[in-house]
Parts: structure tokens; C-alpha cells; sequence
């Protein structure tokens, strides 16, 4: 039941829970209208079920988007004898009133060690297919693109702004907390990054569980670097 006022929402970024499901329970069936909703799928099995007729068992790697448009019901739950960890994703979409739609993508380990996979990205941007299963990034109804790393010990990468209508950009980054559960503070056995601004001095070290909000321009660039001795899974937003 977490909310806090300061963090509603960061650009076209509503809401971003990490969640670990016990098994055979989760979010029963209830309605959502006007939002961009993905899951990313951390461990474990997570069911889905929607009034679209969409019935779905999504695994480790695989991305789960629905745009609600006019109004969906839909419930999840952890499938099997284990617990599911996964990130779910609200974004605001651009246009209201639209038909509500489903897609689902997969991305391995490998297409996102050490290199940031693009797996959403907005309807009109270059790449983008709008079938429900396909390759490439799941499209969604936002000025938001997610890039996923899985980033090795003593590896770096850099992210410059994408272009937009403004100049000004945001971003938003999070580690994921794939070393167990940490209530209210970040992990201290679980991976830890630098991020730093390539042109400048500000830089800060983030921890599993730890997310930063980032203000930017179009083409300036950023950098992760893993300083520890785990791989660590980063999530990075770019966003309108």
C-alpha cells in the first residue's frame, strides 16, 4: 500500500513496482482504463488473465504489455510451486480513448548481457512492430523507451538521450533487486553501479533496489558502470 506523493509520477513514468508474488497467489481480477501497463519478468512463472481472452504464462525474460485504452479487466498470479519476482510498469499514454490491446516480447539473458536491449518503445519510433508477438521492442502509447542490461563486474555502458519535441529529457534508472527481498534499504550483498555523467562530475553509486531520477538533454550521455562483484540487472527509461 506504498505511496508517496513526490514520486506519482516522472514524465510519462507512473508507476514502477518491484513485486515477489508468494505461489499460488497474487492480484485477482480488477479493471484498469487510460494506462500503458507492462510486466518484466524477473523469476519465476506469472499467470495472466484478461477480459481480452488473453490467458498467458510469462517466464524469466519475457515482457508483458497492455495498453488499457477504453478499459480492461485482467488478473495475476504466481503459476506453480514458486515465487514470482517481476517489475510492473504503468506509463500515461499520449492519445486517450484508444482500443485496448495486448503484446508480448522476449529477450534473452544473452541480448541483454552487456548491452542495453531495447524492449519498449513508443507506437511511431523506428523498428517498432505492433503485432502481438513479434520481435523488437513491445510498442507502447507513451513517449518512454526501456533499455534492460544485464551488466558484468567491472563493465561499463553509456546511454545518450534520445531525441524529442524538447530538448530537456528525463530518464529514470533502477537496479533490480536480484539478491532477495531488502524492506526499506538497498542491498548490501547485491550488485552496486556508478552512474556518472560522461561530461561532468555528478555521479552516484546504486545499490540492488536503488533507483535515480535523471534530468538531461538530447545527445548528452550518461554511463553505468558495474563496481561490484555480481552482475547486475539495470533497467533505464528514457522518457518525453
Amino acid at each position: 500500500m506504498y505511496q508517496d506523493g513526490q514520486h506519482d509520477q516522472f514524465g510519462s513514468l507512473r508507476v514502477i513496482n518491484e513485486d515477489r508474488v508468494a505461489p499460488r497467489t497474487g492480484f485477482g481480477t480488477h479493471s484498469h482504463r487510460e494506462f500503458e501497463i507492462f510486466s518484466y519478468v524477473v523469476s519465476g512463472e506469472l499467470e495472466h488473465k484478461d477480459s481480452m481472452g488473453n490467458t498467458e504464462i510469462l517466464k524469466r525474460g519475457d515482457l508483458q504489455l497492455t495498453s488499457a485504452g477504453t478499459g480492461i479487466s485482467h488478473s495475476e498470479k504466481a503459476q506453480g510451486s514458486k515465487q514470482v519476482h517481476f517489475l510492473q510498469i504503468w506509463s500515461i499514454p499520449s492519445t486517450s480513448r484508444l482500443p485496448p490491446k495486448y503484446f508480448t516480447r522476449h529477450f534473452s539473458d544473452d541480448e541483454k548481457k552487456d548491452k542495453w536491449a531495447r524492449i519498449v518503445a513508443p507506437v511511431d519510433a523506428e523498428g517498432v512492430v505492433t503485432a502481438r508477438e513479434g520481435t523488437g521492442p513491445a510498442p507502447v502509447q507513451s513517449p518512454l523507451t526501456l533499455f534492460a542490461t544485464l551488466l558484468s563486474p567491472s563493465t561499463s555502458l553509456k546511454h545518450a538521450f534520445l531525441a524529442g519535441p524538447k530538448r530537456q529529457r528525463k530518464a529514470y534508472v533502477h537496479v533490480v533487486q536480484n539478491s532477495g527481498y531488502q524492506p526499506g534499504k538497498a542491498s548490501e550483498t547485491g550488485a552496486s553501479v556508478r552512474l556518472s555523467a560522461v561530461s561532468g562530475d555528478a555521479e552516484i553509486v546504486l545499490k540492488e533496489g536503488d533507483g535515480v531520477y535523471i534530468m538531461g538533454e538530447t545527445g548528452k550521455e550518461v554511463q553505468v558502470e558495474n563496481i561490484g562483484g555480481k552482475v547486475a540487472e539495470v533497467l533505464l527509461f528514457d522518457l518525453g
